[in-house]
């Protein structure tokens, strides 16, 4: 049963419920007047007519950025107001302690290569039949949008790689099954405040939820919430790379919510704890191309732990980096890209299947791209990604079913 079919079957379970007494005491009172009723009288002779006035109420840089200046909003202001919480509208029947699904991917470009394999074959041509299932199929997709939608702006100057696409091309993300998208990366602002504002449009109009940047700070650093299986599952994401200080939703508006002070988003990290069950932080940072995190990785996602967080995810090295556990929680420090150009040797999803106790198990999928087609591995080449991933990472292990778990304290 795929993703729209569950959630129709939610649907109609609320309603019957809703519906059942409403028909039940209906009948009742139907009994009970019956008894009462006299017989109708013949209507009198004569011409009878009624006139109603009716009215109508009037209606992509993939070099290393330097860390750039910090915000200039005053910290202790945004520390005192409260945190903006996008929360999605309880419309399903809620089926307690049911598991649930959630699958994160990383860097997703749609370049030249990807949409001409999409012009011809559909989102067959993009993902690879069993890889396309698990998105579909899972309760909560989430990737990282690596590119605004828009045909306007004006093209950054002085950056190597600059990337746009199509807004129409938004039915790729719709096809795949992503319910959010975080854009809080370096290349949403390619094309200027235009053609990010062109971007809040799309995915708005898509039912996509989007994190990382905003029009605002508030909306910016907004918690996402989803609920599912009698829980409320929280998502926020910040950027630690961004090309210039105007970037920054401190600086200009739009803008992409920054992380080089990690104040603001543990702060939002602190807050959202308050309103949800499971708490996923998904942060741009890393040097591309390392296989190993920075030491600044490690010491935040330690402080992004430390503040409330389940689970961190991490994107912009546009390759797989290690994975670790703190306090019990795993860090996932590089998805590298999902999709992309022509070639991903290595890349792989996490999906996380919660319990009704609120416990997660974390299995990885591994998969690589070639021709632009980003395809689920199996046999020796699935292996092989587990035992790379081993062999980056420190305190884990990965069974041949993908599955991993933590070795040491």
């Amino acid at each position: 049963m795929n993703k729209k079919q569950k959630r129709f079957l939610r649907r109609t379970q609320r309603v019957l419920v809703i519906l059942l007494p409403i028909l039940i005491l209906s009948l009742a009172a139907l009994l009970v007047a019956s008894r009462h009723i006299r017989p109708l009288q013949e209507e009198p002779a004569g011409d009878f007519s009624v006139e109603a006035d009716l009215t109508v109420p009037a209606p992509a840089d993939d070099s290393n950025d330097d860390d750039p200046a910090a915000g200039t909003e005053p910290l202790d202001s945004y520390l005192s107001s409260p945190v903006k919480v996008l929360e999605e509208p309880d419309t399903e029947a809620v089926i307690e302690n049911d598991p649930v699904t959630l699958l994160f991917a990383g860097d997703v470009l749609l370049s030249d290569y990807v949409l001409n394999n999409y012009n011809s074959n559909g989102i067959d041509g993009v993902l690879s039949p069993d890889l396309l299932n698990e998105l579909q199929n899972a309760d909560i997709t989430v990737i990282n949008n690596e590119f605004p939608f828009s045909t306007r702006g004006t093209q950054a100057p002085d950056k190597q790689f600059t990337f746009r696409v199509d807004p129409k091309y938004v039915s790729v993300l719709t096809d795949m099954g992503v319910d959010i998208a975080t854009i809080a990366n370096n290349h949403v602002l390619d094309y200027g405040s235009d053609a990010l504002q062109d971007t809040f449009d799309t995915l708005d109009e898509a039912g996509i939820d989007y994190m990382g940047a905003g029009t605002d700070l508030a909306r910016a650093s907004a918690l996402i919430t989803k609920k599912a299986g009698g829980k409320t599952f929280g998502f926020l994401a910040a950027s630690r790379v961004i090309p210039v200080v105007s970037w920054d939703v401190q600086n200009s508006s739009p803008g992409v919510f920054t992380t080089y002070d990690p104040s603001r988003l543990i702060a939002a990290i602190e807050a959202a704890r308050e309103s949800c069950d499971y708490l996923t932080v998904f942060v741009h940072w890393g040097i591309e191309r390392e296989e190993y995190p920075q030491d600044y990785q490690v010491s935040m996602a330690k402080q992004y732990i430390d503040a409330g967080a389940d689970l961190v995810i991490g994107s912009h090295p546009h390759v797989l980096q290690g994975i670790s556990y703190y306090k019990d929680k795993p860090v996932f420090y590089s998805l590298g890209n999902f999709i992309f150009n022509r070639e991903i040797p290595k890349t792989a999803a996490v999906k996380v299947t919660i319990d009704g106790e609120n416990e997660p198990t974390i299995r990885l999928i591994a998969g690589t791209a070639s021709n632009a087609r980003t395809i689920a591995c199996e046999g020796t080449q699935k292996s092989d990604i587990y035992d790379y991933l081993e062999s980056i990472s420190t305190g884990i292990s990965i069974d041949e079913d993908g599955v991993l778990s933590q070795t040491a304290q």
